[in-house]
């Protein structure tokens, strides 16, 4: 299979250019795009990110986006800039170590009815970061942000919610939303449902767009092999006073405007949307 004509990839840098190298190199290295298929944002980083990045990157299309209006954003500006069939957003503490990729696009090509591959994130010791989700209850919430999640009887209602199990087959499977940390989208439906909402400066915006995703008549499924490497450091789980803990929850709210969540049982892909 030959990824290069498939794939244009976006990449939203604030201040991580060393990290932005690493994961450019890395879709060097295993040909899963070509120079002029890879779009560089920078959301406006104060460190000299973007002449930075714009120097060293000979061959990339590399953007300044001129004030920081967050991950979606960003995205929405670089996606403008690509051509292909299949788009691959990614987060700049992300690399390839293999070309798996291939495993993810072929699910693409054969399924019509597959919008969105969420792929399988690993930690750079190999351990799998189980990045396929279920939508959110207010119970799943708190057990997610407080000690009770680790606890029986939550932790088997934790486990659920982060669909443990459904990677033990080694098979695609449906996903009702995926981490933004790395993900495939059909070009066109990214383009119909109105690409990501910037309403959310950080997180909750890969939720939501699943959620879109699925409403618009599209499957959301993950891969698992399609690896990807992820240096995850959870910051919205440092503290609901931080400012990581303050946006999450202001996401979550606005999302909460948006979507049903319901205080115990969590809705499926059908009844996600308000009435």
């Amino acid at each position: 299979m030959d990824i290069q004509n498939k794939v244009s990839v976006v990449i939203v840098n604030y201040c991580t250019p060393e990290l932005v190298k690493t994961c450019v190199q890395s879709l060097r290295d295993w040909q899963v795009a070509g120079d002029d298929q890879i779009i560089v944002v920078d959301n406006a980083s104060p460190d000299g990110s973007f002449a930075q990045l714009r120097a060293e990157l000979c061959g990339i299309k590399v953007l300044d986006t001129g004030r920081n209006g967050g991950a979606s954003y960003g995205v929405n500006i670089g996606v403008k800039e690509t051509l292909e069939q299949y788009l691959l957003i990614l987060n700049p503490d992300t690399y390839f170590i293999d070309d798996t990729i291939k495993l993810a696009l072929q699910v693409l090509d054969e399924r019509p009815d597959v919008g969105l591959i969420g792929l399988d994130l690993i930690y750079p010791d190999g351990r799998r970061q189980f990045s396929a989700r279920r939508f959110y209850s207010i119970l799943d919430i708190i057990c997610r942000r407080s000690p009770i999640g680790h606890y029986w009887p939550m932790k088997g209602r934790l486990d659920k919610h982060m669909m443990i199990s459904s990677w033990e087959d080694g098979k695609p499977f449906d996903a009702d939303w995926v981490m933004g940390t790395g993900f495939i989208i059909r070009r066109d439906l990214f383009q119909r449902i109105g690409g990501m909402d910037d309403s959310y400066f950080l997180y909750m915006e890969d939720v939501d767009l699943c959620a879109r995703v699925w409403s618009s008549g599209s499957r959301v499924v993950c891969v698992p092999g399609a690896r990807l490497v992820h240096h995850h450091q959870r910051s919205s789980a440092s503290g609901p006073f931080s400012w990581a803990g303050r946006t999450h929850l202001k996401s979550l709210f606005t999302f909460a405007r948006k979507y049903r969540v319901p205080l115990l049982v969590p809705p499926d892909v059908n009844t996600i949307r308000r009435a």
